[in-house]
């Protein structure tokens, strides 16, 4: 495969009854909302990506986020089985679009949980939050379905943040970046860590071998991108964000 495409799902009515966990809620503005999407989507484009458009959810409030219900690796699509019960629909309609691209499909199952949110995959390394979305089965079903990959699968505890992917994400050299107040296991990371100064800094999608997309939320950290010769692409996605969404969950990339 030698393609990059981007999987998303159009917000739908009722994104304002998203789930909130972690902070207050706040009242979402639906027509910005969209407008925001398209923008986000917009910004794939115009990085040479090819955007695919998985069936709505209109049901599911949260199904714009749709890293959660899929995890992609190799030629494999894990079909997940979120810790939220009123998520777990959002991975209807997911399958076929998989398969019409080259995947095969597994799926966890009872009595795990999983989150795409709470994977994080860099060369050779997979690390799975453990927290109240993704449970130590989960974890375990997805080191069983990734074993034919010989890939280390690493658990990370935690309390302060909904996903792993909330707390941390990783530079395309492989620097894994937090916002320190809410990295719940520094010690996970080692040396390769790096401490950005704003929390939704702490997550990007890498668009290629040395850009980056980011929420134009922060600034600062933007700043010290460029300074380690990042080439940059913010989004506003400031409604996304009351409903603790990220650059990360509002896509899924297929790269190969």
């Amino acid at each position: 495969m030698n393609r990059r495409l981007a999987l998303v799902r159009r917000p739908g009515d009722r994104l304002a009854e998203g789930l909130v966990t972690h902070i207050d809620r706040s009242p979402v503005d639906l027509d910005l909302a969209m407008r925001q999407w398209e923008g986000y989507v917009e910004a794939f484009r115009q990085e040479g990506w090819t955007v695919v458009e998985v069936p709505p959810a209109d049901d599911h409030p949260d199904s714009v986020f749709v890293e959660d219900p899929v995890f992609v690796y190799g030629d494999l699509a894990v079909l997940t089985r979120s810790g939220a019960p009123e998520r777990r629909g959002e991975t209807d309609g997911l399958d076929d679009v998989l398969t019409a691209h080259g995947y095969r499909v597994a799926r966890i199952t009872e009595p795990a949980t999983l989150d795409g949110g709470d994977v994080l995959k860099f060369d050779g390394t997979v690390w799975v939050g453990q927290g109240g979305r993704t449970n130590i089965e989960g974890l375990e079903q997805l080191r069983e379905l990734l074993a034919p990959f010989d890939v280390d699968v690493v658990g990370v505890p935690l309390e302060s943040v909904l996903h792993l992917k909330s707390a941390v994400t990783a530079l395309p050299d492989g620097t894994i970046i937090g916002y320190p107040p809410l990295v719940d296991a520094p010690i996970t990371w080692g040396e390769e860590f790096l401490p950005v100064p704003e929390e939704s800094g702490s997550h990007v999608v890498l668009l290629g071998e040395d850009s980056v997309l980011m929420a134009a939320s922060a600034p600062e950290t933007a700043e010290v991108f460029r300074e380690r010769g990042l080439r940059v692409v913010t989004v506003d996605i400031s409604e996304f964000e009351k409903l603790e969404g990220c650059v990360t969950c509002l896509s899924v990339r297929l790269r190969g």
